[in-house]
């Protein structure tokens, strides 16, 4: 890390305690922080918590294009009208910041993305032929949240939100809300871990919904089929639902137990309504799409906030700020850890350099305890071309050709897998 940035700080191991504040934790680790200055609820992010969202959101972007998505870009401000449109205006606009006069006219940071790709889908007609029509963005929105709730990453300000809108025919929603939830355990695997409950969030009494309850019977039956034919238990929430429909809701819990939502999937019937979006169909006339509204991890704050706390800081290996530390024992062996830095960079790997002069080898492999592999480098290691592995779960390998340790790690860490060794692998502990 540069010199001006937070210090790293080893954290304790997972045997040592199971409870990690990730705000805490981020601040040691030097992902994240805040001023009073900029604002509360509005965290920067240092490289390394940088490189950690980066590497999130290219997981995310990714995944999306691999199963048909298509990215756009809209503004994360809109006019006033734009929301009274969607409805966010009379229902949501208590968690909404003020608006903004401009020339005569109001505009408001934008509190959800789905009216941008509502407009975006109406910029033009479309076929039966085109759909079902993926629509996704990694954007930033922004809620009033009040000062006593904000805290760290988990309840932000400034969201950076992965979220995506399918418009489709009615005969399609099912199949698509089920590729939804495939994508999203894909990733849960991805990531390292696991939903505490699926919840089918329903409207309670007392909220502010839209009132169309042939709408609201359609869309819960919907995603109830969903759920009963993926197998999945879950457990109905009322009063949790968006105030234009029901949603599946994927629940997190961090080590405390307190529990949270960090992926969704919604039915909507009422935005196609309110911005008059059609298809036409094979019978030439125009038909109403559905709109399904999808976010494989929500926001990349909380997504952060949860895997800090899930991992206590050693991340997977392909999501980990550094997945290298190359050791040299003496000064003698520098230029061949160079060359081996070298590689890294070559194959795409996130290697770090850490000579003699930071102190003895013991300590630097302490100090660099949450990377996922350490290279030792010592006199005949250099002489031979080879490496001795050392994976931060404690396994020893043998001295191997650096260049072929490279490129098992770089496989592993393409095809984000969460173990750091493929197993059968004859280790040394």
């Amino acid at each position: 890390m540069p010199r001006g940035f937070a210090v790293r700080s080893p954290a304790p191991a997972r045997e040592e305690t199971t409870m990690y504040d990730h705000r805490r934790l981020g601040r040691e680790l030097g992902l994240f922080g805040s001023d009073p200055l900029i604002g509360s609820g509005l965290p920067y992010w240092l490289p390394d918590g940088a490189t950690v969202r980066h590497t999130l959101e290219e997981y995310v972007r990714d995944a999306e294009r691999r199963a048909g998505y298509q990215h756009v870009y809209s503004p994360v401000l809109g006019k006033r009208e734009l929301y009274e449109r969607s409805g966010h205006w009379s229902h949501y606009h208590e968690d909404m910041f003020p608006p903004m006069d401009l020339g005569g006219e109001q505009v408001v940071l934008r509190p959800s993305l789905c009216p941008h790709h509502a407009v975006i889908y109406r910029s033009r007609s479309h076929s039966h032929r085109e759909l079902p029509l993926r629509m996704a963005e990694l954007g930033g929105m922004y809620r009033a949240e009040l000062s006593g709730v904000l805290g760290g990453l988990g309840r932000v300000r400034a969201i950076q939100l992965n979220d995506a809108h399918i418009f489709c025919t009615l005969d399609q929603v099912a199949g698509e809300a089920r590729d939804a939830l495939g994508m999203i355990r894909r990733a849960y695997e991805a990531l390292g871990i696991r939903p505490s409950r699926y919840r089918l969030s329903l409207p309670g009494p007392g909220g502010k919904y839209v009132a169309a309850p042939e709408m609201w019977e359609r869309s819960t039956a919907l995603l109830s089929e969903v759920l009963d034919h993926s197998g999945l238990p879950y457990e109905e929430g009322e009063g949790e639902a968006a105030f234009y429909g029901p949603k599946i809701d994927v629940q997190v819990a961090d080590s405390a137990g307190r529990e949270s939502t960090l992926s969704t999937v919604q039915v909507d019937f009422h935005q196609p309504e309110r911005f008059d979006l059609h298809y036409i169909g094979p019978d030439g006339a125009r038909h109403r799409p559905v709109m399904v509204h999808r976010s494989i991890i929500g926001s990349v704050e909380r997504a952060v906030a949860h895997l800090v706390e899930e991992h206590g800081g050693a991340f997977p290996a392909w999501l980990a700020p550094t997945q290298l530390v190359i050791l040299p024992i003496s000064g003698s062996e520098l230029p061949a850890a160079e060359a081996v830095a070298g590689r890294c960079a070559g194959l795409g790997l996130r290697a770090r350099l850490v000579g003699p002069e930071r102190g003895s080898l013991g300590a630097r492999i302490r100090e660099a305890r949450l990377v996922p592999y350490q290279a030792v480098i010592g006199a005949k290691e250099a002489a031979d071309g080879q490496v001795a592995l050392r994976l931060r779960d404690g396994r020893r390998l043998d001295p191997r050709p650096a260049d072929a340790a490279l490129r098992r790690i770089g496989a592993l860490v393409a095809a984000h897998r969460t173990e750091l060794w493929e197993c059968g692998e004859v280790d040394t502990w």
